[in-house]
């Protein structure tokens, strides 16, 4: 019989064989090809241009755009019949990967191919679709995404902009506001969200930008992302034609939360970019300058810098392109039975919701240590205009922000997961009931396994009871107040975010010992040792932070047992671990632990 496919949120109660999971070492020679493509396009049209770029020179990003649609970097996602490429999933991932070393430019791609394009490639009418996504996915028309207010960022549906239909029923005006609007400047299509009447809920529009009555404010001036047009955006008295309506009415909220759980996934991506690309920085300053007479690539404190970065980089990426084709293989599933393939898409993609979330923490927290610590290996230098990685490190900053806080996010996460549970889709309350089973029985004192990776799988397991028993406490002492308890949830979130993260790596490194064996991999079988091993240490702080915030003292004391039990791993030197990583990329002056191009 067929293994049935992992279903969302259940990484945490399920076992993953590791040749059930997608890796970058999987790529084909077509998909390097892509992959090569996006990294000449960034390195010959947008790393040279990056001050002009960022000087917001007239016209320039409209002209990149329209490039990299000559060379089908805009149509990825786009289905071949409507002017596209029609990739799949984990292949998009890879283009967005290969662009986000682009700086500003990755958010304008970012913006014009995930929420520009794809609420009307996904919910518009075949009219809808035939009319504007082959001009979009060839960059003849820009578009922008037209959601937040000044009054509504987290709560989107609170949004006060309005709509109001023509009493011959062929128009609706739109009335409104939106702010911190990405390629707003320049875009020649916006999503508008907006209410209908006293709907309470809001409804997508696909809006001339050109349109009478729509007036832009200057561009923003911001800490990073210099040159990513952002502008506030009124619209007055604007008509748009009723055939216009994107979706169902009052179906907007839905269409703006599905669209976001592709750019949380997508953000991944594309920070995994930046990742590396701020490694290589590191890497080659540390590698050029000289103190006390050697490079400081030589020094501990330096290599514990890169080999940490590259740590949470190659961790990013396996869980990335493990969710990835996580989406891909849900999405054939649902068209195989039946169901249209952009309604597929959409369904494939909100199976995987949490994850998403997931994602777009993990990825923007390791590209914010990335950079961060380039700026330090640089010393002063990091602090100068001059230097690469200083456009790099305030241009991170907005990707903890971009797709939902990463506070909010990690809310998602933990409440998505619940819910499901709830609703019978997940059963967490039979393995959560077996822990609290567990936590008055007699340790366990097996005889370890000599077998490669049993010590870390049994540590793993160990993790998912940890977050078993803090969830399941949670849900059953606090019930329906656990949603207002956002402290709890975090730490819930960032147990989930630890263990999701250490699984994909392992699961990763250990197909590739049974590829090219255990002496060829010894780098890799370091990298997912030491990040075990530090999430040991995580996720006891997380657990013991939410257990001792609602669990009477009786209790708790037994339960911080239990978590002392879970989160108990054997001594490993992480120093010379992460010093023999780091030699890795100091040897190769970059980082060299993954690389989708060299297939092509």
């Amino acid at each position: 019989m067929a293994k049935e496919a992992i279903k969302g949120g259940e990484f945490i109660i399920r076992e993953t064989a590791c040749e059930d999971i997608f890796t970058p070492e999987d790529y084909t020679e077509e998909q390097g090809m892509i992959a090569q493509t996006c990294l000449d396009f960034i390195n010959q049209e947008v790393i040279p241009n990056l001050d002009r770029i960022d000087a917001m020179e007239e016209g320039l990003m409209p002209s990149l755009l329209e490039k990299a649609g000559e060379l089908g970097l805009l149509s990825m996602s786009v289905p071949q019949e409507l002017g596209g490429m029609g990739v799949d999933f984990p292949t998009s991932l890879l283009a967005t990967e290969y662009t986000g070393r682009g700086h500003s430019f990755s958010v304008a791609y970012g913006a014009h191919t995930g929420i520009g394009t794809l609420p009307t490639l996904y919910y518009g009418t075949e009219a809808q679709k035939a009319k504007y996504i082959p001009k979009l996915a060839s960059g003849e028309w820009k578009a922008a995404y037209c959601l937040t207010e000044p009054s509504s960022g987290s709560d989107a549906n609170s949004g006060k902009t309005k709509a109001v239909l023509s009493e011959d029923g062929k128009t609706y005006t739109i009335d409104g506001q939106k702010m911190w609007i990405t390629n707003g400047g320049f875009a020649d299509i916006f999503t508008v969200f907006a209410k209908i009447g006293d709907d309470k809920n809001l409804t997508g529009f696909i809006v001339d930008a050109h349109s009478e009555g729509i007036t832009l404010n200057p561009e923003e001036k911001k800490m990073g992302i210099k040159g990513s047009s952002t502008r506030q955006v009124f619209f007055n008295n604007v008509k748009v034609p009723a055939e216009n309506l994107l979706g169902e009415r009052e179906g907007g909220f839905k269409i703006a939360l599905n669209i976001l759980n592709i750019g949380r996934i997508k953000l991944a991506g594309g920070v995994l970019g930046g990742c590396k690309e701020a490694i290589n920085h590191s890497v080659k300053y540390a590698n050029a300058r000289e103190q006390f007479g050697r490079p400081i690539s030589k020094y501990g404190a330096i290599q514990h810098k890169i080999g940490e970065q590259i740590i949470k980089t190659f961790s990013l990426e396996s869980a990335a392109y493990r969710l990835a084709q996580d989406i891909d293989n849900a999405i054939h599933a649902l068209a195989d039975g039946g169901m249209e393939k952009s309604k597929a898409t959409l369904k494939g993609i909100e199976e995987f919701a949490a994850e998403c979330a997931m994602l777009k923490v993990i990825g923007s927290d390791a590209l914010d240590y990335c950079v961060d610590e380039g700026v330090q290996i640089h010393g002063g230098m990091g602090y100068s205009a001059e230097s690469a990685i200083e456009r790099a490190y305030r241009d991170a900053r907005i990707n903890k922000i971009f797709e939902g806080t990463n506070e909010i996010n990690r809310l998602l996460t933990v409440d998505m997961i619940l819910k499901k549970a709830m609703k019978g889709k997940l059963d967490l309350m039979g393995p959560a009931m077996a822990i609290s089973g567990e936590l008055m029985s007699i340790p366990d004192f097996e005889e370890p396994s000599t077998e490669l990776f049993a010590a870390e799988k049994k540590y793993l397991q160990n993790y998912k009871k940890t977050i078993l028993m803090v969830a399941g406490t949670a849900a059953q002492k606090l019930m329906m107040t656990l949603s207002k308890e956002q402290e709890i949830l975090m730490n819930i979130a960032d147990i989930a975010n630890a263990i999701y993260t250490c699984e994909s790596t392992l699961l990763r490194v250990e197909k590739m010992v049974k590829s090219k064996g255990e002496a060829a991999c010894a780098v890799y079988i370091d990298i997912v040792r030491t990040l075990i091993f530090d999430a040991a240490d995580a996720i006891n702080k997380a657990g013991k932070d939410a257990l001792m915030s609602f669990v009477d003292a009786d209790e708790l004391t037994m339960m911080l047992m239990g978590l002392k039990r879970f989160t108990k791993v054997a001594a490993f030197n992480t120093k010379d671990a992460r010093r023999r990583i780091a030699a890795v990329a100091i040897e190769k002056n970059e980082y060299s632990f993954s690389d989708a191009t060299n297939r092509a």
